[in-house]
Parts: structure tokens; sequence; C-alpha cells
């Protein structure tokens, strides 16, 4: 027997195969609500603070489409009715009985947010993601974010810094860009724009043509953009989790990121393919800094929890956990050789110790807190509140040079060994560049477009 297939059964057909062996998703109508581009948005900025992995307020979570239909304490499903009247997460949205509406510790959602969740339910609350069980910054779309501000009000913290590779250029986050500096003069040479509102670490690759910008917006979103630098053009995003992204670091020897997050996780990404090969979770909270071995076959993490560790790059199985430090831990390095390590943070000291057996063999004082260090040739810099950036010489562990001049908290370094120069960048967004040789200030400017 023939069977006869009309023309446009077998387009859809052929269709549905493909949509079924790619894994895509067949696009919302325009007319239809999307939960990826409008409601996902809305439960990110202003549900998940009360209602998320870390913080279920009456046991109701929003942080994904799955959990957003489980009911909570009350045992009302927040879906589960057509009739929109009675509807559980509309009527939280709605009620004027401030014990019981939504969000409960911020201003009410507009009449047109509300709006937009009620159309959404009364068209059967689809969900237009990949997966229920994904979390909401998988499945909202990376952004563009808005172009920054002609000038600034005020500066910016100067949170992140790095030197161009041939020490010409010093590049700093700014307010949803990174401000591209000349040394010789700090004058304004380019804006790299469509970065998150905090840049808080740049890395570069191994070649030296792309940037990572790792940063976000606390308790909401992190996230690394990847940079092509001659164009300046956003070529990937990726990283994305529930908070900021404090640090970043490259793996020598191969194509890969460390990537350290407020989530209390560290993840190593393959940046071949921009997928992610391995989560550490080892700490109990924020990670602030990450630091590889010169071989890559070692990595160094610092906390908020006042411990520092070192995984096996690989495995990612913790060899050692240092407990030394009587604070938070802001700044981490390991030393040539992959014996030991130098990390700094909110005691006011940059310690030394060994990592078989985490044993403390010196230590230095800096005043105040200390923030990431970043390492050179025989030494390490050391930004910290004190005001003021340190030369730690590693022969004897000495405070050797003290560069002072800064007027706030000093956040950031880094150091370009070709042009012997330092940089530092302070709270209040100024910026000053030392002669490495003896630390004489060179030159020093507002970080204020």
């Amino acid at each position: 027997m023939n069977i006869m297939i009309s023309k446009p059964y077998l387009t859809s057909l052929v269709l549905a195969v493909c949509w079924f062996i790619l894994g895509f998703t067949p696009a919302i109508s325009k007319d239809v609500t999307s939960f990826r581009q409008q409601i996902a948005p809305l439960l990110l900025e202003n549900c998940l603070a009360c209602h998320g992995p870390k913080r279920a307020e009456g046991g109701y979570r929003v942080d994904s489409f799955e959990s957003l239909q489980k009911a909570g304490d009350s045992g009302l499903p927040p879906l589960g009715t057509p009739d929109l009247e009675a509807n559980e997460l509309l009527r939280r949205l709605n009620t004027s009985d401030h014990s019981e509406r939504m969000p409960a510790e911020s201003e009410p959602l507009s009449p047109d947010q509300i709006g937009i969740v009620r159309k959404w339910i009364s068209e059967g609350a689809a969900f237009d993601g990949e997966k229920h069980s994904d979390p909401l910054f998988k499945v909202i779309p990376p952004v563009n974010y808005p172009p920054p501000a002609v000038s600034y009000a005020l500066p910016v913290p100067i949170t992140s810094m790095v030197f161009s590779p041939d020490g010409s250029q010093l590049i700093t986050g700014g307010h949803y860009e990174l401000l591209v500096w000349n040394v010789a003069d700090g004058s304004v040479v380019r804006r790299i724009t469509n970065l998150d509102e905090r840049t808080y670490a740049l890395a570069w690759s191994s070649t030296g043509t792309h940037l990572a910008a790792g940063g976000g917006s606390p308790g909401k979103l992190g996230e690394v953009r990847w940079i092509d630098y001659a164009s300046g053009q956003v070529q990937a995003t990726f990283a994305r989790s529930y908070d900021v992204v404090l640090d970043l670091a490259m793996r020598p020897n191969k194509n890969e990121l460390a990537v350290a997050s407020a989530d209390s996780t560290i993840r190593l990404f393959d940046l071949t393919t921009m997928s992610e090969r391995k989560l550490i979770a080892s700490h109990a909270d924020w990670v602030t800094a990450v630091s590889w071995s010169d071989d890559g076959t070692k990595l160094a993490s610092a906390s908020r929890d006042k411990t520092a560790k070192i995984c096996e790059a690989e495995s990612g199985d913790l060899i050692a956990s240092y407990p030394g430090h009587a604070a938070a831990v802001r700044g981490i390095s390991i030393l040539p050789e992959s014996k030991q390590v130098v990390s700094v943070g909110a005691d006011g000291k940059l310690q030394r110790w060994d990592i078989e057996g985490a044993k403390k063999v010196a230590e230095a004082g800096i005043g105040l807190d200390g923030f990431r260090i970043v390492q050179g040739s025989g030494f390490v810099l050391v930004p910290s509140a004190d005001k003021a950036l340190h030369r730690i010489d590693l022969s004897n562990n000495s405070n050797a040079q003290v560069m002072k001049g800064h007027s706030e908290w000093v956040l950031s370094c880094a150091h370009h060994a070709g042009s012997m120069r330092y940089a530092s960048g302070s709270l209040n967004g100024e910026v000053k560049i030392w002669n490495a040789t003896d630390g004489a200030l060179v030159h020093a400017w507002v970080a204020k477009p």
C-alpha cells in the first residue's frame, strides 16, 4: 500500500526531527510572553534574594522553572489554577496585605510588571528554555548592557587592572565598560563597552589577543565576557552564576581559565569550547582569588572563609588547606618551584607557607587589609587598605618598598616587567604609575572620563 504524504506535512516532520536531534527549542511567537526574556529576569531581579538556593523564605524557591512550580510551606501550588484571581503567585504579587505581599523586602512590582506575569499565566505559563531544572542565569539570554555615561559624575573604585602586553596601555574596570588609558599621560585611549556593571577581574589570553573580564551584579548575576582586544567586541559570555565573579587566572601551557566566584565555587573552563571542565567546591564562602603554579599542575585559592587551599589541577582534588589567617583571605600566589605559597587578607599580614604540611615559614606586615597579590621576579606586590602598594622581597620576606600617595584603600595593582612599571588603583578611583626600580611616582590620574 502506498501512503501519500503531503509536502507541508513532510516539511513539519523534518523540522520536528531536527529540533529533537539538535536540542532546539522552537521560538515562541512574538505575541506570546517569553519566560526566558520576560519572566525569568523579573524573578532574578525581584525575587531571588529571598527565594533562592541559599535562602528560601516560606520554603519557596524561584531559582528555576521547576522550583517555581512547587508549593512552599503553604502547600498551595503557585501556578496550580487556571483561575487568575485565585492563582497563588498572582495573589501574592497583588495583595495589599504587607505580611503576604511579594517581594516582601522591597517595593511591589509595578502594574506593568504584574501585567506581564498575569499574561504569561493566562497563556498557560509556558517554558521556552531547554531544561525545566536549569537555573535562571542559564535560562536568561546574555544581555546587551546599556552604554556607559559619556562622563562620570563620580569615579568608580578600581577593582581590576592590567597592563597591555606591550606596557603602553593600562586597562581598568569602569561602569558597564573597560577604560583603556595611555600610561604615558593618563589620557583615555578608548572605551570597551557591553560589560557588566562592575568588573572585578581581568586576565589576558596566552596569545595576548583576548581579554577575559569577570564581574556582575552582587547577589544577582556573575559572568565572564571574552573580548577581542583589537576590536573591543565581546565574542562570548560564559561562567554565568548567581553571584559575581571575583577573580580569574589563565592556566599556563593550557587554554583553560579558572573562575573564582562569590557563590563559593571555582570553575575551570576550556576556552576552546567555552565549556566548563571542572567544578571545585572546597570553600565555604566567597572565593576571592585564584592562582596557578608555573607548571599549571596546581591551583591555589583564597576565601572569605579564612582559609587558603591548594588543589590538583586536573582532578580538582584538595592537596592542602592553610588555616593560618585569622580573617578573610583575599590574595594568593604559588611561588616558583611550586613548593610554597604566599597569601594575604584582612589580618594585615602576608603569610608564606609550605604546601606540604600547610605550615607557615614566614610573614611580613602590610599594615591593614591586603588584597589581590601580583607576582614578579623575586617579589610580590600587595595593594593594601593602608593606602599604599607594598613590594615584598621574597629573598628575605621583607617589606622592601612601600609606595604611598593614595588617599583611599588601594584595591588592585599590576606589573609590567618590560617597561619596569607598577600600577595601583584605589577605592576612590585614583590610578598611579610607579617606577619599579626605586618606587618613585611617575604619573597619576583619576579614572573618571
